[in-house]
């Protein structure tokens, strides 16, 4: 009769077989639930969040997980696959057209939408001036993974230079985001600091993010076509540790991680190299894999009944961000470019999808030890549902409206 030996248990009270097999099926559910999402026009991310809310502690599956840092850390990470995959999916001739404007929204167009939420949530909900600039800034970037993949979908068969802005936006835009919260946190822990002496470690961040990421964008092909490696499977770990590689070093630099890894990304995939195709796939793989444990991971870590608590502020806040912050936005930034009519600068406005990156933001208030940021996470997590339900469906039926789409090839007949 043979005997097992045995194994320290991974989680106190659970045994290491009973974890795999529970982070298997979790893994599968979710991507089942995606799926299912995906069917009725949703955004994948709905399902996601809403599996990650059903096997929490409030759910069917009863999972308390309350730890902040470790969901914050699986949201970064996440988000350096998604990112990094996202540029290497980019084409660049396509997109390079809307990439100055792009960049004015990712920057300015930012900054306009922080300072409009910040005084609504000032008048509407009685912050104060800071919790106010806290709440906006959070709320002020789109997110990567949701607008990649309705942007790439089969569904949203729209013209290049739209789908440009809106992907290099979405892909660009975090840094200036993560800077501003980042101010946030400084000056609600730190008053007397001036906003002015915080201008110049911006164009720091932003400068050696990218200098970082084109040097790892040139140098990761550099390496696979003179490597030549012998087993095909080490150039999918070369990509993983340029991913890893342009954020982690960018962050020594002071610079900007997450811009560094879409920009290696862009870099890269402009760029001929061994097995090409082969770790554009992986990394699609991996992305998605990033999506699914970043969602998850969220939506464990929200309590549903406290989002009844916030229903009137996230409605004010959701409907603030989509009629008012978003279009003026875009609108002010798009104005010098003359090629985009007010249709396009409709569906620009439109196309602004909240998703992870702002519930990722918002764990930053809860690690710092902010007053009241539980109550912030709670309301940013509202405004990234109604978002991804109201907009993510609607955005295929808006191109066509405004005759934003291009005609699809039809198979020629037979005769």
């Amino acid at each position: 009769m043979s005997r097992r030996l045995p194994r320290p248990p991974i989680l106190p009270g659970y045994s290491s077989e009973l974890v795999f097999f529970g982070i298997g099926l979790l893994l599968v559910l979710t991507v089942l639930a995606g799926s299912l999402s995906s069917r009725f026009g949703l955004p994948a991310l709905i399902g996601f969040m809403l599996l990650g809310m059903l096997a929490g502690s409030e759910g069917l599956g009863g999972i308390s997980f309350e730890n902040v840092g470790l969901a914050q850390g699986i949201g970064v990470l996440s988000l350096v696959f998604i990112l990094f995959s996202g540029g290497l999916d980019t084409i660049w001739r396509e997109v390079r057209g809307g990439a100055v404007p792009a960049l004015l929204l990712a920057t300015a167009g930012v900054i306009v939408s922080a300072a409009v939420v910040t005084v609504a949530a000032m008048w509407l909900l009685g912050f104060t001036p800071l919790q106010g600039f806290l709440l906006g800034s959070v709320v002020a970037s789109t997110d990567a993974a949701a607008v990649f993949a309705i942007m790439r979908s089969r569904n949203m068969p729209l013209r290049d230079e739209l789908k440009g802005v809106i992907e290099v936006e979405s892909g660009s835009n975090d840094p200036m985001a993560i800077f501003l919260v980042g101010a946030a946190l400084l000056l609600i822990a730190v008053p007397e600091t001036s906003p002015l002496a915080l201008v110049p470690a911006f164009g720091v961040q932003m400068a050696v993010g990218a200098l970082v990421g084109y040097a790892i964008g040139v140098g990761f092909p550099a390496l696979l076509r003179r490597a030549r490696l012998r087993v095909g499977g080490l150039a999918l770990v070369v990509s993983i540790a340029a991913a890893l590689l342009s954020y982690g070093l960018a962050g020594l630099l002071q610079g900007n991680g997450f811009l560094a890894a879409y920009m290696a990304g862009i870099v890269a995939g402009a760029r001929e190299f061994p097995s090409r195709r082969t770790i554009a796939m992986f990394q699609d793989g991996l992305a998605w894999l990033a999506q699914v444990l970043m969602f998850l991971t969220l939506g464990l870590l929200v309590f549903p009944s406290e989002l009844v608590e916030v229903l009137g502020p996230g409605l004010a806040i959701t409907a603030v961000l989509m009629f008012v912050a978003r279009p003026l936005s875009v609108f002010l930034c798009l104005a010098p470019f003359r090629r985009y009519g007010w249709r396009s600068k409709l569906f620009v406005s439109w196309a602004g999808l909240r998703g992870a990156v702002p519930i990722v933001l918002a764990t930053f208030p809860i690690v710092a030890g902010v007053p009241g940021a539980q109550s912030i996470f709670n309301i940013v997590f509202f405004v990234v549902l109604l978002s991804s339900v109201i907009q993510g469906p609607t955005l295929g039926w808006l191109a066509r409206r405004l005759g934003l789409d291009t005609p699809q090839p039809q198979a020629p007949s037979g005769h």
